[in-house]
């Protein structure tokens, strides 16, 4: 554990940044994943001869809105060529972030 902290005090800060910056959008893309995980029985239901609720016709479209704000990311994983890309794409994501936190303090 000490040889973790010992090594990340070593890094520049920039890349520090970076892996900060990756940590935060992994766990926002897994927590978008893992919500999403009821959609399948849900979207089965009316191939099997069910019929949706209107309550679960709008958890099927809040599913389906949260996959599009994704679909960003995955796009990205499978384009040919796309992990040299992931650099670039990274910065974008992050420089909308702070361009987003910039306005809302001027507000």
């Amino acid at each position: 554990m000490a040889d973790a902290e010992q090594n990340q005090a070593a890094l520049p800060g920039w890349w520090d940044q970076m892996l900060s910056a990756q940590r935060r959008e992994v766990r926002r893309v897994l927590s978008e994943l893992m919500s999403a995980r009821g959609i399948m029985p849900l979207l089965m239901k009316v191939r099997n001869g069910g019929q949706w609720t209107p309550a679960e016709k709008e958890e099927i479209l809040g599913h389906m809105r949260r996959m599009v704000h994704l679909s960003p990311y995955l796009v990205g994983l499978l384009l040919p060529g796309s992990i040299f890309l992931l650099p670039a794409y990274a910065w974008w994501l992050d420089r909308r972030r702070l361009d987003r936190e910039k306005k809302a303090k001027v507000s």
